[in-house]
């Protein structure tokens, strides 16, 4: 069974495609800044064809990533760590716990009332 590529009725090349959905995505950049810096690279697409390519292709792109991801996550270079924040919701002081991966994303996160060793195991399951 031969997959089919999702470009395939597409006349612009799938890098460009790639190029300006991750421009968009990565940077904060509008989609008419995409358009522009595109345009100095002599490649002339209107701001609503970006949005069209980044609706459609968008979750593709982050599923792909999403798997590179979790290939990294298995390396012994991938590591996280439990981080605990004090906030106060409604004037009473709660605490927040998050594992947070090397990069600086937070993984998971979970509200306590008290900080204990209870309260941690907690989140760990």
């Amino acid at each position: 069974m031969t997959q089919r590529s999702p470009f395939r009725y597409f006349k612009t090349s799938p890098e460009i495609i790639r190029l300006a959905v991750m421009m968009y995505i990565r940077f904060p950049l509008s989609l008419r800044n995409v358009e522009d810096l595109l345009h100095e690279r002599g490649i002339e697409i209107s701001h609503e064809t970006v949005r069209f390519w980044w609706n459609r292709f968008g979750p593709m792109f982050a599923a792909e990533i999403r798997k590179r991801r979790v290939g990294a996550m298995r390396s012994s270079r991938w590591r996280w760590h439990l981080d605990e924040v004090f906030v106060k919701i409604n004037g009473e002081t709660h605490y927040l716990w998050r594992a947070v991966d090397h990069e600086g994303e937070v993984l998971e996160s979970f509200v306590t009332k008290t900080r204990d060793k209870k309260a941690a195991l907690k989140f760990l399951k």
